[in-house]
Order: structure tokens, then C-alpha cells, then sequence
């Protein structure tokens, strides 16, 4: 009983999704505009933009303006450093700072690195997406296959229960032929939720909800270009992977953050202006023989460390560890990378290879289909035979699908790698066939 009503209830989600019917060019598209990960990265990046003005505020004017005015019985004492004013206006900014000075074009150079981590973002998305793209669109070929299988296991098992009642065919051999049927159904079953399932995670993927479905549409899509060689698709990608752009960046922020630890020996000088209106109730006549309202003060101050302690020795070890942790990361991802081009365009051959056979097997099969459909019209072939001829010729299709799948899905992950995915991509046609 509970079967049952998960099976309705799964049954009642399917028909309340929605079904967007989408080419490959549209699905990654939409996903480059809509994906969540897209739009935390781009946050991340603009965080990462603010802080470089955040880092550049000690180099701008600070002006601040308010009162110290106080009653002064006796000598007239200072508040918080200055003399008890009706009105007080102080300014500062950083003229001479290093330290500060290095912190900016770290934060310039974060900023950098997080806009690469946008665009590696958006490689990412965008070969999910195609890679879904294509697991929803096997699914849905395959599931049309399969279908068409369990037509012809039907008919084949209408034809043995008619020999059999003519005492022509054994008790088992309808027994075997309806098992044949449940199999099949059973397999197409399985393929319309492994569908569903497929077109949910594609949805999902290109920033819509789990309520929503993205079908492949039937398209006469080209299969992508790939690089001239396997060494030019090599030193293409060590160029513009922004991974490896990512970490040299990386390096970079942290050489600045070491050169800024060292400059904290390097003297300091900042801009100081104060301007008071003094107010005449404050005994000043009375202490001091002249008395001025207005007063402005405008300076330098000059700050000269001595001793830094060791704490800046220890802040420059840590960041000298830290680069050389991040080189050799960099070395390791500039291997690991030349290692997966390589496998993938081993792959890309092998699935060319398995495509090619796949191809050939198929014009075997219909070419016997067609030999048992003439057959069948001049009586020297029954429908059964012609029915597992077409059978056997489903069979052959599907391996026929799976195969150039798999060689396209190869090519897409070869493009992942040298950074031309999103660019191949765009360069495909948008209409459906």
C-alpha cells in the first residue's frame, strides 16, 4: 500500500513540473546568468573590490568637526587633548606609509584573483551544465528506443501465443516471451526516471528550481573543434587556465603581504590640521596673556620604529611558507592539468574508435532488418523474426547514441581544460531542428 502512494505522489510531482524545452547553447547560457555559484563568486569578487578602497582610506583626508565647548572654574584644562572649544575640526591623512602602501596593491591584486575566480566559476558551471545537458538528452533517446523495444517484444509475444494455440509453440515459449515484455517495460521504466531525474539536476544546474524540468530539444548540433594537436591544447591551457592564473595571483598577494611586513621598519608620516574657536568664559585672559578665538595647527607627524619586536619576523616566515606552499600547488596543478588533457584526449580517440565500430555494427543491423523485411514479404520470413530484427537493431542504436555521446562529452571536457568551453559554446547554433 505504501508502494502505491509513493508511486502516485511521485507520479503527482512529475505532472505539477514544468518542462522547459531547451537547446545545448540555451541550457549553458541560462546557467552562466542564473547559476548560484556564479552569482556567490561575482559577491565574492565585489567584496573583494570594496576592500581595495577600504585598504586606500588612510591615503584619503578624514575631516572630523564637533564641539569640546565646558565650563572652566581655574585653569582652563585640556578635554581629550584639546583645549575646550565652542567648535573643533581636526583633519588627518597618511602621506608616507608603506606597510599601508603594499596592503593596497595586495587588495588591488585579491581583487585580481577573484575576478579569476569568476571566470573559473563560470568554466565550471558551464561544463556542468553542457555535461547534464547531455545525460538528459541520452536519457530521453535511449528511453524512446526503449519503448519501441517493448512495442516489437509484444508483438513478438502476440505472434508465440497464436502458435500456440495452433499447437505450434510450447507453454514456455509464451512464458519467455512475456518475460521479455516485463523486462523491457521495466527498462523503459527505469529510463523515463532516470530522465526525470536527469532533466531535475539540469534544472537545478542552470539556476532554476527542483520543480522544473529542462528537456533537450532534437537538434543537429556539430560536434565541437578541438585544438590542432594534444601540445598546442597543452600550452594553451597552462596560459589561460584560471585555475593556474588563480594561484599565481595567489603567490603575487602574498609577496606583497611579506614586502608589507618588512616595511614596517620604514619611518611613517602622516598629515595632521586642527582648527578650535575658543570661548571667552573659559579663563583663558585670566592664565594667559593673550588670548586668540581662532586657532589652526597644520603639520607632519613622524613616527620612526626602533624596535618592531618579533613578531614581524615571524609574520614574514609564516608568508614566505605560505608561497611556497601555494608554488608548489602551482607546480602540482601545472602537472595534474597536462596529465588530464592527456588522458582526456586519449579518451576522445577511444571514444572516436567505439563511435566508428558502433556505426559499422549499426549498418549491420539494419541492413538485416531490411534483408528479413524482404524476406517477410515474399513469405520466406516470419514476423517474428522481423520483430527481433528490429529489435536487435534498437539494441544497436543504443550503443550507437552511447558511443557518440560519450565522444562528444570527451571533446566538451578536452575545451573544459584549454578554457574554450563557454566560447565554443556561444558559437553553436540556437535553433532546434
Amino acid at each position: 500500500m505504501r508502494k502505491i502512494a509513493a508511486s502516485f505522489l511521485g507520479l503527482a510531482c512529475l505532472l505539477r513540473a514544468e518542462v522547459r524545452p531547451m537547446t545545448l547553447r540555451q541550457a549553458v547560457e541560462t546557467a552562466l546568468k542564473q547559476n548560484p555559484d556564479i552569482a556567490l563568486s561575482r559577491l565574492e569578487a565585489e567584496s573583494a573590490r570594496q576592500a581595495v578602497r577600504v585598504a586606500k582610506d588612510p591615503f584619503t583626508p578624514r575631516l572630523t568637526v564637533g564641539s569640546g565647548l565646558a565650563y572652566s572654574n581655574g585653569f582652563p584644562m585640556s578635554i581629550e587633548g584639546s583645549a575646550p572649544s565652542i567648535v573643533q575640526g581636526r583633519a588627518t591623512q597618511d602621506l608616507f606609509n608603506r606597510p599601508q602602501s603594499y596592503a593596497v596593491a595586495q587588495a588591488k591584486e585579491d581583487a585580481r584573483g577573484a575576478a579569476l575566480g569568476v571566470a573559473e566559476k563560470r568554466d565550471e558551471v558551464a561544463y556542468r551544465a553542457a555535461s547534464l545537458y547531455l545525460d538528459a538528452e541520452r536519457a530521453a533517446r535511449i528511453g524512446a528506443l526503449a519503448r519501441k523495444d517493448a512495442e516489437s517484444l509484444e508483438k513478438v509475444l502476440e505472434t508465440v501465443r497464436a502458435l500456440k494455440r495452433e499447437g505450434r509453440a510450447l507453454p514456455l515459449a509464451e512464458k519467455q516471451a512475456a518475460l521479455d515484455v516485463a523486462r523491457a517495460r521495466q527498462t523503459a521504466e527505469s529510463l523515463e526516471a532516470d530522465q526525470a531525474t536527469a532533466e531535475t539536476a539540469l534544472a537545478i544546474a542552470i539556476g532554476l528550481s527542483a520543480d522544473e524540468r529542462v528537456r533537450a530539444v532534437a537538434e543537429e548540433r556539430r560536434a565541437p573543434a578541438l585544438p590542432p594537436s594534444e601540445e598546442e591544447a597543452i600550452r594553451a591551457a597552462l596560459e589561460s587556465n584560471q585555475e593556474l592564473r588563480k594561484l599565481e595571483s595567489q603567490i603575487v598577494s602574498k609577496g606583497l603581504e611579506m614586502r608589507g611586513e618588512k616595511a614596517e621598519r620604514w619611518p611613517k608620516m602622516d598629515l595632521v590640521a586642527q582648527y578650535g574657536m575658543l570661548a571667552k568664559f573659559n579663563n583663558y585672559a585670566e592664565f594667559f596673556q593673550k588670548f586668540q578665538r581662532n586657532n589652526v595647527q597644520l603639520g607632519v607627524s613622524f613616527q620612526l620604529p626602533l624596535f618592531t619586536g618579533s613578531g614581524v619576523s615571524a609574520q614574514i616566515a609564516q608568508a614566505q611558507i605560505e608561497i611556497s606552499h601555494l608554488r608548489i600547488e602551482l607546480g602540482n596543478s601545472r602537472n595534474r592539468l597536462a596529465s588530464d588533457l592527456q588522458q582526456s584526449f586519449r579518451d576522445v580517440k577511444k571514444a572516436e574508435t567505439a563511435a566508428e565500430v558502433a556505426g559499422l555494427d549499426l549498418d549491420v543491423a539494419r541492413e538485416q532488418l531490411s534483408t528479413d523485411l524482404a524476406q517477410m514479404q515474399e513469405g520466406r520470413a516470419t514476423l517474428r523474426q522481423v520483430e527481433e530484427a528490429r529489435i536487435v537493431e534498437n539494441h544497436k542504436w543504443i550503443a550507437f547514441y552511447d558511443a557518440q555521446y560519450a565522444l562528444e562529452k570527451a571533446k566538451w571536457n578536452v575545451l573544459r581544460l584549454t578554457g574554450e568551453l563557454v566560447a565554443s559554446v556561444e558559437a553553436l547554433p540556437d535553433g532546434a531542428r
